[in-house]
């Protein structure tokens, strides 16, 4: 189906404008000195503790960029960012869980790390997987290592690495990657700039070393409207739009040809709470994003489900339904949130299995309706007519069945009120927070070999000797 635009080419035009003019005539807040060196050696000039971009810079460095990005799971599964499929993964980082089964609230721990990387392994719309829980007992130094050491273990799908800052994580993430056999080119990694305008210098390394080294990475600005970018929409996508073209730079002037996976996610901000607002304005701002990214020609990713909602409720299928929807139809590459609540503070297991669901429905929307000659059905009516007027013994019927409908869920009420009532009047929560037990369960994922985790420890010994023990 064609793509759904909400923006004009002639106003994703203006807001690429405006982009060069930011970089080059407001420029970028950025003080670490190789990176700084690497930039004004290929034209960038420096003002005070700001770098400003050339135009003609920028967009060679979009022209030279990889747009495309290969991953590669342990167990032989390949995804590519792009290839016309829409791609679903979860959400990285949340601090707290959601027990659905009780109604509350805890800490994440280090099982979590474990359970979630198992449970998102048996849910086949979630693509890729992202170390989903921050254990609040682990150092935050060693936070990001942490998730993607105990996550490798359990799941044989391409594992995208944690978000980092550091170049140290670069350094690592790699080595525990090339444990399982993953070389650096089917390995992602995501950094996020400082909104408004700004990369610390720990961050500009990070960029360094993933750049040296060969790792497709996402580009992953988080400016909220209203706070750390402007309040109307088009001046914030401007502003992000200029956080991920400045990284794009310094990583093409390092290694030209790099795969960029153009990212965003913008949020804007509730002025009645100050927290993030979960409306469609997310939705909206993730499908201008996808606009954007495809004007460079990157493939995208932006937020899908997304929510404030702290409990499985209308509020939050009403949400994250549209906010995955409007940037699917828009023709988003992948989309990022299963499992996500309280705008990214929590996550929950039950709520892992209903996006698995919601995800599949979001794919078959994408299809949209097929028309010709075949599934217009001009000979079936006919045969129905001249015959029983009943479609169902049709080999057409039984040949459509799967294309034309979602048969994969198995949620969502579908019985009379009795059968329902009989089912102790359980609804999609109930039997999501069910299944999600029977998952964690049943589901085996295939171990590594005890070689290959005493290797890992044995990096996650070296990462703590090296960043926690040098500073005490």
């Amino acid at each position: 189906m064609d793509r759904l635009n909400f923006l004009s080419q002639d106003e994703v035009k203006s807001i690429h404008e405006t982009t060069l003019r930011i970089l080059s005539e407001i420029g970028f807040v950025w003080t670490h000195k190789e990176s700084l060196d690497i930039l004004t050696g290929a034209g960038c000039t420096i003002k005070g503790n700001r770098v400003y971009f050339p135009p003609e810079l920028v967009e060679d460095s979009i022209k030279k960029s990889g747009k495309r990005a290969t991953l590669t799971g342990r167990g032989g599964t390949v995804r590519t960012l792009g290839d016309g499929n829409l791609y679903f993964h979860n959400l990285g980082g949340a601090r707290d869980v959601y027990d659905a089964k009780t109604d509350s609230r805890r800490s994440a721990e280090e099982r979590d790390v474990i359970d979630a990387t198992r449970l998102l392994d048996a849910l086949e719309n979630c693509h890729t997987v992202t170390p989903f829980f921050t254990p609040q007992n682990v150092s935050g130094e060693l936070m990001s290592l942490y998730m993607y050491r105990h996550s490798i273990p359990h799941t044989t799908k391409p594992l995208q690495g944690p978000g980092i800052q550091f170049g140290y994580e670069v350094k690592y993430a790699l080595e525990m990657a090339s444990v399982i056999g993953v070389e650096p080119s089917a390995l992602t990694l995501s950094l996020s700039p400082v909104s408004p305008l700004t990369i610390p210098d720990h961050e500009a390394e990070a960029v360094i070393q993933m750049a040296k080294a060969g790792v497709a990475f996402a580009t992953l600005p988080c400016p909220i409207g209203g706070a750390t970018s402007p309040m109307t929409m088009a001046g914030s996508l401007a502003q992000q739009n200029a956080e991920t073209l400045a990284i794009v730079v310094l990583s093409q002037i390092i290694n030209p040809g790099l795969p960029i996976i153009y990212c965003g996610r913008l949020a804007m901000l509730e002025p009645r709470t100050g927290l993030l607002w979960g409306g469609l304005e997310l939705g909206l701002a993730s499908a201008a994003t996808v606009q954007l990214g495809h004007y460079y020609g990157y493939s995208v990713n932006v937020y899908g489900f997304s929510t404030n909602a702290h409990t499985l409720e209308v509020q939050n299928g009403f949400e994250r339904g549209m906010n995955a929807a409007i940037p699917a139809l828009a023709g988003a590459d992948e989309l990022s949130g299963i499992g996500e609540m309280e705008a990214g503070v929590m996550g929950s297991y039950a709520q892992m299995v209903l996006d698995n669901e919601l995800a599949g429905n979001i794919i078959r929307l994408r299809k949209g309706v097929v028309v010709n000659e075949d599934t217009l059905a001009f000979e079936g009516i006919l045969k129905a007519m001249d015959g029983t007027r009943n479609f169902l013994g049709q080999k057409h019927t039984m040949k459509h069945l799967k294309t034309e409908l979602n048969l994969s869920g198995k949620l969502a009420e579908r019985n009379t009120w009795e059968s329902w009532e009989r089912n102790e009047r359980k609804g999609m929560a109930e039997h999501a927070a069910d299944e999600a037990e029977r998952i964690l369960r049943e589901h085996q994922v295939p171990p590594l070999e005890d070689q290959q985790e005493k290797e890992l420890n044995a990096i996650m010994m070296a990462a703590e000797k090296e960043v926690v023990k040098s500073k005490k």
